[in-house]
């Protein structure tokens, strides 16, 4: 069975959270005692409808206020497909939330308010989408039932997205526009009636026909070590296996390969996984690779196919998301965490701070306040292995820590 990873953003009252409850609930995903606390709730606050926000929105505080604010992972499955939602907040308190959530999905939902249309937030929605080069992204334009499911205000919204995605840098994206009512269930699992110029799928069905391999970019195979397996058995005395996890593409029994930061060159001999053997590791595969060549290999080193390998720097250009209530200044000292990599980071130079409406820059700042994305300029302790974050996600990705508090205070996409 697949296994979708999907990231939800909507701006506030767009009915995210309903829309997401009414998926559970259409799909028969909830549990009896769940849904009888919908149901009580739903009464106590008056409606004659269930308020399938409530499914979602676990928070007190969210509750209260009927906004989300933490993200929060839901899982449920259909005969085709299992989904791992992460439901992100749309405020832009929260970008770091949302930057968070969908920077691990293979897929996004971008809520619209069919009443209000396109408004800052889309815009904020849809440049971290393509920041984050989601591949697949559904405009979901909801409450199409208060617009009385007009076609023009539909396409009047669909236009102003296409607009905005002329203005990407990440031109392979696939925009999927549904018209849908979430409180009533119009095109959210079942084809509606009353959107009858509506000539698509509806948004499970949708989902459900996405191949996460298809999703997904092939780039070039990284596999950095995480431990150097050496068992203290007397019938696997001479094994030494290198074990780790595998990104960007595949990795094969007899490929040639190159050990960095060495460059030392072997053959793969065997690919385990615990007592099973591959002929091929597949990209998100945990798996243990064994070589021809007895190589000093330890954790933070990294495997590639020898003619792939990536770039050895100490200086880094990258756009950073910043996280942290203290702001990001020129000189401060950070940790940067690059894969199974740590090393000590300087900042050098903030060269701007990049609008979210795709409206431009704003040069030489002076810092990079929370929830601000911005292009930053980097000095790193040791050589890193990376690649640009076009090339590869997952090795062209960072966190910053900061060594004083030990939070992580910004994600990093390397250009």
């Amino acid at each position: 069975m697949n296994v979708l990873k999907i990231a939800t953003a909507g701006s506030v009252d767009d009915g995210k959270s309903t829309l997401i409850g009414r998926i559970l609930y259409d799909t028969k995903s909830l549990t009896e005692d769940k849904l009888q606390a919908i149901e009580e709730k739903s009464k106590q606050r008056g409606f004659d409808y269930l308020d399938f926000s409530l499914a979602t929105d676990g928070l007190v505080a969210e509750r209260e206020q009927g906004i989300t604010i933490d993200v929060a992972h839901i899982y449920f499955s259909t005969p085709k497909t299992s989904f791992i939602i992460a439901d992100t907040p749309g405020h832009i308190e929260y970008t770091r939330n949302m930057v968070t959530g969908a920077s691990n999905s293979q897929a996004s939902i971008i809520l619209v308010d069919a009443r209000n249309g396109v408004v800052e937030q889309t815009y904020r929605h849809f440049f971290i989408n393509n920041l984050l080069r989601v591949k697949d992204v559904v405009v979901a334009v909801n409450k199409m039932d208060l617009v009385n499911f007009s076609e023009e205000k539909f396409n009047q919204i669909k236009g102003e997205i296409e607009y905005l995605a002329t203005k990407s840098e990440y031109q392979n994206q696939h925009i999927t526009f549904i018209p849908i009512s979430a409180l009533h269930g119009d095109n959210v699992v079942e084809k509606s009636k009353r959107i009858p110029w509506y000539q698509g799928k509806s948004l499970l069905d949708h989902l459900e026909n996405l191949n996460p391999e298809d999703v997904e970019e092939l780039s070039q195979a990284r596999f950095p070590v995480q431990t150097v397996i050496r068992p203290k058995t007397e019938e696997y005395h001479d094994f030494r296996g290198y074990a780790g996890k595998l990104y960007g593409g595949d990795l094969a029994v007899g490929d040639e390969v190159t050990v960095l930061p060495s460059i030392t060159k072997s053959t793969i001999k065997n690919i385990h996984f615990f007592d099973e053997e591959y002929q091929v590791a597949k990209r998100g595969s945990s798996v243990n690779i064994t070589l021809e060549d007895d190589i000093n290999i330890s954790r933070g080193d990294m495997i590639v196919k020898t003619g792939e390998e990536p770039n050895v720097v100490k200086q880094l250009e990258a756009t950073i998301c910043w996280m942290d209530k203290t702001p990001l200044q020129v000189s401060e000292k950070y940790y940067i965490k690059h894969g199974v990599n740590d090393a000590q980071v300087k900042i050098t130079n903030i060269s701007s701070i990049i609008k979210t409406d795709f409206s431009g820059k704003k040069e030489a700042p002076s810092q990079l306040s929370l929830n601000e994305i911005g292009e930053v300029s980097l000095k790193v302790s040791k050589p890193l292995f990376v690649d640009s974050y076009q090339e590869n996600k997952a090795n062209g990705a960072f966190i910053l820590i900061n060594p004083k508090t030990n939070n992580t205070s910004g994600v990093g996409f390397i250009k």
